[in-house]
């Protein structure tokens, strides 16, 4: 196993150039025809300037997260440029559509973690800062460990945060966090800003002082647009190999955990949320708090022990927390399983929020969902 530890400052730099802020966005309105395209600028009105170069492109737009399509206006040397009105505080998922073609901003580095990449990231912090602003407040580090996974026989990755001044805490407990079906292991921190998050609810005394463990949810290489419902459960039940014979035990033997149950928690969004779902019925022993985040629930045969076992997982779990949001394409999905928990009788908190299935309402999810945990 190769392990290698990122300082805070180096930890820091990487990601805030993966998030323009509104000082780093701000650029001069006129620039030199032949020159640099400038990246996003943020306007004092609250409006933001896409621009793009190409003479021979008939249409170019902006679309995503943030607003309205807008269609930019061609200017001399074929430098096209548009202000899309009003954007409010966040973190936002944007790509440019040349003729049709999604294409990511050249002129803006920050790119949200895929497998397969698609969209720039525009990130206006907000006044007073959320959770997911970078602040002056004390900060954690994140780690990046690759290793040999025994249960896949291959080289894996994962990103570990640790919360501001982790050796002076003792042993301390862990929260697993997955990503979704089109993510990987750097998107919780690069786009979901889970790292700023806890250092922000850790500061302010909301959340327990934690580590987080943000591992590659796909055990399984997946294929460009195949079917989840044969790729899922295969996914989930390699993945809960790998969580249990490697992701644990490599924590466990290289920072300073309580290694029980109750210092135990996982949580998902998405595919994610398959997985926290499996990890809740099928392995409720080992986990003491989960939370899935607008989950595509599992089929219920490959966790009919824990469904067939409420009084265990009762015992187990002290919280099984559920949320979607009411316009997500899963909501009728996370309902259905929703009554079956209540028909077992298994005990859980169900949370019906605002929202569809997007990063603006994990983000949400995970400030909610932390300060639950380890209490």
């Amino acid at each position: 196993m190769r392990t290698s530890f990122l300082p805070l400052v180096v930890a820091t730099i990487s990601l805030v150039t993966s998030s323009l802020t509104a000082q780093e966005a701000k650029v001069p309105a006129r620039r030199a025809a032949s020159g640099p395209v400038p990246p996003p600028e943020i306007r004092a009105d609250g409006g933001v300037t896409f621009r793009y170069r190409s003479t021979k492109a008939a249409e170019v737009k902006v679309a995503g997260q943030i607003g309205p399509e807008t269609a930019l206006t061609k200017g001399e040397d074929g430098l096209w440029s548009g202000t899309v009105p009003n954007v409010k505080p966040g973190v936002y998922e944007y790509r440019l559509v040349v003729d049709g073609v999604n294409l990511i901003d050249p002129a803006n580095p920050a790119v949200k973690p895929q497998r397969w990449p698609g969209v720039s990231i525009l990130h206006l912090p907000a006044n007073p800062p959320a959770p997911w602003d970078l602040q002056d407040i004390p900060h954690g580090t994140l780690h990046e460990h690759t290793y040999k996974s025994k249960a896949l026989d291959r080289w894996r990755h994962v990103v570990i945060y640790t919360p501001p001044n982790a050796s002076a805490l003792g042993r301390l407990p862990v929260l697993y966090l997955a990503h979704g079906y089109s993510d990987n292991e750097g998107t919780w921190t690069v786009h979901g800003k889970a790292h700023w998050i806890l250092d922000s609810l850790i500061a302010a005394r909301k959340a327990v002082p934690m580590i987080v463990v943000m591992p590659d949810a796909h055990a399984l290489p997946p294929e460009s647009g195949g079917a989840f419902d044969q790729y899922g459960p295969e996914n989930s039940a390699a993945f809960c190999r790998e969580l249990i014979q490697d992701l644990i035990p490599l924590v466990e033997t290289n920072y300073r955990v309580a290694a029980r149950a109750r210092s135990r928690a996982f949580a998902g969004l998405s595919m994610g949320g398959h997985h926290a779902l499996t990890v809740a019925l099928n392995h409720h022993d080992l986990f003491g708090w989960i939370g899935a985040f607008s989950s595509a629930p599992p089929p219920t045969e490959l966790i009919a022990a824990g469904l067939m076992t409420p009084a265990a997982v009762n015992r187990d779990l002290r919280l099984f927390w559920i949320a979607c949001g009411g316009k997500d394409f899963l909501i009728k999905n996370n309902e259905t399983f929703v009554a079956m928990l209540k028909e077992k009788q298994i005990r859980h908190e169900y949370v019906l929020t605002e929202g569809d299935h997007s990063w603006p309402v994990w983000r949400n999810y995970l400030t909610e969902f932390a300060p639950k945990l380890f209490r």
